[in-house]
């Protein structure tokens, strides 16, 4: 009933997590059963390992949160060597949300990742700062983010997702540009680039000023970007941004998602995403649907 396929992977329904929400996925275990998932983005990965910003780096924000959380993490190598074996049998998608500074160090990690017999696959995060571009986001330029995937690609022969910031004139050239580089998929939307401001102390309450704004409060651009994503490009759309039960879930997939990812919901409920397959599950019954791909792109 929610089978659904990403490129090579089958989900057993359309429902994963966002990267930098569910850790390693073994952070959850205790909570939900990972396996029900459709899959799992762990964390972004670099080639070196990350401490992160300075705190404070998160906040709360009307119906969101902002983020400035500096992709902490522990590296590809200790990724490699130590946490794959914690994660690599888990029946469900396990992806990696690969990022980096340089085309150099995005080639790194996914060589490294391309190895690991059981990750069927990459989320490209193409939100970081290109360093030898004065900081420029790779996927903020349609040339620049040709670029990247056209070198990822190189080197990585499963199935590659690209990841798509919101924070652009046109994500419609930035998504078509990816698929001409080869991308299997896209996912959208990032983070929103937002700001909030302690009146009372009278400093930014995040410790890098700016940071990425998610939750409910993005849904209504995610999903008006998704929509014009899935009628531009050929290739799945995963869709994100703001999900917190059944119906989200179900706005991204009549706009055209494939599959959608949870992210700032896990904070709030940790059993979130099994709520949501419930609910997928509910509406199919009600609305006598026997095929989840039925109403994807509806609209």
């Amino acid at each position: 009933m929610l089978e659904t396929k990403i490129h090579n992977l089958t989900l057993k329904n359309p429902v994963m997590t966002a990267s930098g929400t569910f850790g390693y996925g073994e952070e959850f275990a205790d909570f939900i059963d990972l396996n029900r998932l459709g899959g799992i983005v762990v964390k972004g990965t670099t080639g070196e390992r990350r401490q992160g910003n300075a705190y404070p780096r998160m906040a709360e924000t009307p119906s969101g949160m902002l983020n400035a959380v500096g992709l902490q993490n522990v590296g590809v190598d200790t990724f490699c060597e130590k946490v794959y074996d914690r994660i690599k049998d888990l029946d469900t998608n396990v992806i990696v949300n690969v990022s980096g500074s340089s085309i150099e160090e995005y080639c790194t990690v996914a060589e490294k990742i391309n190895a690991l017999e059981n990750i069927p696959a990459i989320e490209l995060n193409i939100s970081c700062p290109n360093v030898k571009k004065g900081g420029m986001g790779f996927g903020t330029n349609p040339d620049m983010a040709a670029q990247v995937v056209s070198e990822v690609r190189k080197v990585y022969d499963k199935t590659l997702i690209v990841k798509l910031t919101p924070n652009v004139t046109s994500v419609v050239d930035i998504a078509k540009a990816v698929e001409q580089a080869g991308a299997d998929s896209v996912s959208l939307i990032n983070t929103m680039l937002g700001m909030a401001i302690d009146v009372e102390r009278q400093r930014p309450y995040l410790s890098t000023i700016t940071g990425g704004l998610s939750g409910p409060c993005v849904k209504p651009v995610a999903v008006r970007m998704v929509w014009q994503v899935a009628h531009a490009v050929q290739i799945p759309v995963i869709g994100l941004g703001g999900i917190t039960c059944a119906a989200d879930a179900l706005e991204f997939l009549m706009a055209g998602a494939k599959a959608v990812e949870v992210g700032t919901a896990n904070f709030m409920d940790p059993t979130v995403t099994i709520k949501i397959i419930e609910g997928l599950e509910d509406y199919c019954k009600r609305h006598k649907i026997n095929d989840i791909n039925e109403i994807i792109g509806i609209i």
